[in-house]
């Protein structure tokens, strides 16, 4: 038996009481949901990109810090197989591949030259260059390697330097997360009505900071 009561209308009936329908969301509300979760995972799908690029940043700036900066220098010589060259046309595809068999080296293969009696190639990847000079007449080759320390690798994958063409596409694609995260930080400043002037007056100040220490470094 339900003890709740139930209100009646005029001589005693049942009066059914409708829902109260929920107010829909404003143009405004709806987009500050949307802004907040997009800079929400954008800014968790970049977050190890920005701790990358921040740090390398700093190990940019002082190049001359010593740790991780070992450098390795080897040099290798060796005869190439027979057909490398035929009629003045070298096969760099034939001396790349003999190169990384005998010698292991990596990296890009690229910088190629022929100019008289002697031929080049070179290998180059982040903090690694491999740079061969052969002589067109005999296959005899001299090879330098220089393999740089871990700092110069990451200072080399910061700039996208002789890194490829799929790291330099992840660092497009970083770039344009970066922007939409700074673009829907901005956009939930915006909605904040108690620390928007004040958060738009420090991001001002800092801009113009920004600005004048890019015109004297310019300068």
């Amino acid at each position: 038996m339900s003890l709740t009561a139930k209100p009646e209308g005029p001589g005693g009936q049942e009066v059914r009481t409708r829902p109260r329908a929920s107010r829909p969301r404003t143009l405004k509300a709806r987009s500050h949901v949307w802004v907040r979760w997009l800079h929400t995972y954008t800014s968790m799908i970049s977050l190890l990109v920005v701790l990358f690029f921040a740090l390398t940043g700093i190990t940019l700036n002082h190049p001359d810090w010593a740790f991780g900066g070992s450098e390795v220098r080897r040099e290798v010589m060796g005869t190439l197989p027979k057909g490398w060259i035929s009629a003045g046309k070298v096969d760099w595809l034939t001396v790349a591949e003999e190169l990384r068999a005998q010698h292991g080296l990596r990296g890009r293969a690229g910088e190629t030259r022929i100019d008289g009696t002697e031929a080049s190639i070179s290998f180059l990847g982040p903090g690694y260059s491999a740079d061969t000079y052969i002589d067109t007449a005999t296959g005899n080759y001299h090879t330098t390697v220089l393999a740089q320390g871990g700092v110069a690798v990451l200072n080399d994958l910061h700039k996208g330097r002789d890194t490829g063409r799929a790291w330099k596409w992840l660092i497009d694609v970083s770039g344009g997360i970066l922007t939409l995260v700074a673009v829907t930080g901005i956009g939930i400043l915006l909605y904040l009505k108690k620390t928007r002037a004040q958060a738009l007056m420090v991001m001002g100040v800092a801009s113009l900071i920004v600005l004048v220490l890019g015109w004297r470094a310019l300068g």
